[in-house]
């Protein structure tokens, strides 16, 4: 399916699956129809499942959004705080279109959650309150973050992904891979197969140096080395050092649910030139989880001052990470909500496009590691492997069945698309807005 395709059969209203390789442009699709709905006045909901996701459509994350925040599950009591906060109720309320990216990290029982209090805020029994759902991603990249090491189900095995009536648009061209030879062997990691002359051509990228005029950013699997790698670059520096320590109130164990859902470091350094990014939304000082930048200058109250990659500058004052219950705050922290970012995680590189990296793939331990890392660069040229394993060229055996699934069924809606009339499809489309503009008198 074309993106010109996709997009029509979207502004029909229907509820869709965007989904296609990596570098299709999924995320280019989305913002196309997001400038469409605010041309038309349509309220919507911009979420991801990841904060750097969020950040290309300059969105929150869904659990944000929402209210769910780190819960895994809601009683009563939870469901109603979250009605209580008018903020939430407001958000989700006023809503008539939810995009959800990089669905693939979402597990089934969160987006269970989010039905649940859509239908409880919206007090409509449909499939979240009656909105129109537009879900994004790829089943081969990488599935949801393991708690306790328990693999949730994926979010396509869920009950309310099947109550969706969900079209499907799958998007087959190719816009950020430009090397056939590349775009070749990522095709083959999906399609499991010929991974031993993948293996071979990968083998040439191993502990190349690259003559770029910029400092490629480092893909790791486990933080232990990202955190290694950052504070070797931050000692290389010869500016001052600021630290800055973490605060925290309430119960021990309270403090460390917090803290298991915070990215701030208990103790944090940075010098002027540190690569740093944000861990904290906060959409009225500019910066969400995942925005990157550097940090140029400390202020009057030694702050750090970041500039952005977007060229903004935003003093990064502290953040509070807190659990409260009928308005008492019962655990809090406190800190700057910055961390060194010349290195990340695979995991947190998804939905990333770059023109270089650097990448060690040697203890992958995830499905889809090695396809997550390697499709965020262009090109072959802008790779540099400083290790690689068998298991990071695997992908899960259910994604590529439920993909054969997913292209079948694209064809088949782009199919049911095609058939209608021209009058018919106008039909779709006015009666789509026709909706929901009724929904805002």
């Amino acid at each position: 399916m074309t993106q010109k395709k996709a997009l029509e059969i979207i502004k029909t209203g229907q509820n869709i699956f965007l989904t296609g390789p990596a570098g299709c442009g999924k995320t280019f699709l989305l913002n196309k129809y997001l400038e469409y709905l605010k041309e038309k006045k349509i309220s919507v909901g911009i979420t991801a499942s990841t904060g750097i996701a969020a950040t290309h459509l300059d969105g929150r994350t869904i659990h944000s959004w929402c209210g769910i925040g780190i819960e895994d599950k809601l009683d009563h009591r939870k469901l109603k705080k979250i009605l209580s906060n008018k903020q939430t109720t407001e958000r989700v309320r006023s809503a008539q279109v939810l995009i959800i990216d990089e669905i693939s990290m979402l597990d089934a029982k969160r987006f269970d959650l989010i039905d649940t209090v859509c239908r409880a805020i919206k007090g409509d029994l449909r499939s979240f309150g009656g909105l129109q759902i537009i879900l994004c991603g790829d089943f081969f990249q990488l599935p949801p973050i393991r708690q306790n090491n328990n693999q949730e189900l994926a979010v396509f095995e869920s009950e309310t992904w099947q109550d969706l009536e969900i079209r499907t648009c799958y998007l087959e061209e190719q816009f950020r891979q430009e090397d056939p030879r590349f775009s070749k062997i990522l095709n083959n990691i999906r399609a499991n197969k010929d991974l031993d002359q993948a293996l071979d051509v990968l083998a040439e990228r191993l502990e190349i140096e690259l003559d770029l005029p910029v400092k490629p950013i480092k893909l790791f699997t486990h933080n232990q080395k990202v955190d290694s790698h950052n504070l070797l670059e931050l000692e290389r520096l010869s500016t001052r050092s600021v630290f800055f320590e973490m605060k925290s109130y309430g119960p021990a164990s309270l403090v460390k649910k917090i803290k298991d859902g915070c990215l701030a470091p208990d103790r944090l350094e940075l010098k002027v030139g540190a690569t740093v990014m944000f861990v904290r939304n906060n959409f009225v000082r500019g910066f969400v989880n995942g925005t990157i930048g550097e940090v140029v200058a400390f202020d009057e109250e030694n702050f750090p001052i970041v500039k952005t990659l977007r060229g903004a500058l935003i003093i990064a004052r502290p953040e509070m990470w807190k659990i409260g219950e009928d308005g008492e705050v019962l655990a809090s922290l406190s800190q700057i909500p910055l961390r060194l970012a010349w290195a990340i995680t695979i995991h947190k590189s998804q939905g990333m496009s770059l023109d270089c990296a650097e990448i060690d793939l040697s203890q992958s331990f995830e499905f889809g590691m090695g396809y997550v890392a390697l499709s965020r660069v262009r090109s072959l040229s802008g790779i540099r492997l400083l290790g690689i394993n068998r298991l990071a060229l695997k992908v899960d055996e259910k994604a590529i069945k439920l993909d054969q699934v997913l292209r079948k069924k694209s064809k088949k809606d782009l199919a049911w698309f095609e058939g209608l009339k021209a009058n018919e499809r106008q039909v779709l489309f006015d009666s789509f807005l026709k909706n929901q503009n009724k929904g805002l008198l």
